[in-house]
């Protein structure tokens, strides 16, 4: 009885934080929304070697915007215009939502170019946490197609997070987003 209790208390953790079932992603636009730029970069270079590794198509904001160039740019007519042709449809955003608690997923989503332009002020790692919530924001064409949280626990250094996070979103790419 307890062991079907906890298989339906997991699969209903997983219901509540993914809303990226019929996602179907094939391609991307990886926009990784950090406080300190070497994390950003450290972030959208993981990501999207994860995704191209599973067989999408995936391209780093910091291959569009020269250095130093306002993110909010990404939401653009024009740039979103050349990703189109370039074959790109999917923006996804990533963030750090919070450390060491259970977060709810978010109920209210804005469009891409009020996402882009909110501020997101947490590093990829602090001393002294021992567990990292991320939110994948999905949009198409300026409009939110999905969302998912995934909190990555036991981290003890930066180099840990970076480790299970490309664990665990290599399993979620293949489960939930494609």
């Amino acid at each position: 009885m307890r062991f079907i209790l906890f298989i339906f208390a997991v699969f209903a953790l997983n219901l509540s934080f993914s809303q990226t079932k019929n996602l179907k992603l094939k391609n991307a636009m990886v926009v990784g929304q950090l406080d300190k730029s070497e994390d950003r970069f450290t972030m959208e270079i993981n990501f999207t070697e994860l995704l191209a590794s599973n067989g999408i198509k995936a391209m780093s904001s910091l291959n569009v915007l020269k250095e130093g160039t306002n993110i909010s740019m990404l939401a653009s007519d024009s740039i979103q215009k050349i990703m189109k042709a370039k074959g790109i449809d999917t923006y996804i955003l990533v963030s750090v939502r919070g450390y060491d608690r259970q977060f709810k997923p978010a109920k209210n989503h804005d469009t891409l170019a009020v996402e882009i332009t909110n501020g997101h002020l947490f590093p990829l790692y602090r001393d002294e946490i021992t567990s990292i919530s991320f939110e994948f924001n999905f949009y198409r064409d300026g409009k939110f197609v999905g969302y998912d949280l995934i909190k990555i626990g036991g981290i003890g250094s930066r180099e840990a997070v970076l480790k299970k996070f490309r664990k665990k979103i290599g399993k979620r790419i293949n489960s939930h987003w494609k």
